[in-house]
């Protein structure tokens, strides 16, 4: 399974991350660490070359990660979609028609377990799974939801990026420039 085509959704951490992008092959990815200043630039950017880019609500610095936040960025920057944590941001996006992304952190069955909750909650669109080289977990969020996958976090190798998908991962979010080039079409 592929997220349009795309077995990776490769990662900008910085804006030479994401200048590769704009001369990748790849038409979707996800910005992490942005600053608010550079948001309406770098989605004029990213719209000039045909890239459709998630945005990680809960890493744009000078922005708080809330629901009113979720607002701005919904109505005023137009993300393809908002990753975050955060129920209310999630909540937000859906209601404002942008693709929401429900960001987890699996650290131990607690973890889980409050997870599974906040997703009931929030519905979202796509599950990213964090650490993603956990592909029996991934089987288990994905069989139990019901709700697509995406697989981010510590994933090195082509055998983590095959493990996940095989697993039933849509596509994985990875800063790893190798894996970009590997999976470029």
């Amino acid at each position: 399974m592929a997220f349009y085509g795309q077995k990776i959704l490769p990662a900008a951490r910085d804006i030479k991350d994401f200048e590769k992008i704009l001369t990748s092959s790849y038409e979707y990815g996800v910005f992490l660490d942005t600053h608010i200043a550079q948001l309406k630039n770098i989605y004029k950017m990213a719209h000039a070359h045909n890239k459709k880019m998630f945005l990680h609500a809960d890493l744009i610095h000078g922005l708080r990660n809330d629901e009113y936040a979720s607002e701005y960025l919904c109505q005023e920057i137009k993300p393809f979609g908002l990753v975050s944590t955060r129920a209310g941001v999630i909540t937000k996006a859906k209601q404002k028609g942008v693709l929401a992304i429900q960001r987890i952190f699996l650290l131990d069955t607690n973890a889980l377990e409050k997870s599974y909750s906040l997703i009931e909650k929030t519905q979202p669109d796509f599950i990213e799974v964090l650490p993603g080289a956990m592909p029996n977990i991934i089987a288990e969020v994905h069989a139990r939801t019901g709700i697509p996958i995406f697989a981010g976090g510590l994933i090195r190798t082509v055998d983590d990026v095959e493990g996940a998908l095989g697993a039933g991962a849509t596509a994985i979010t990875t800063s790893n420039r190798e894996l970009w080039k590997i999976f470029a079409k």
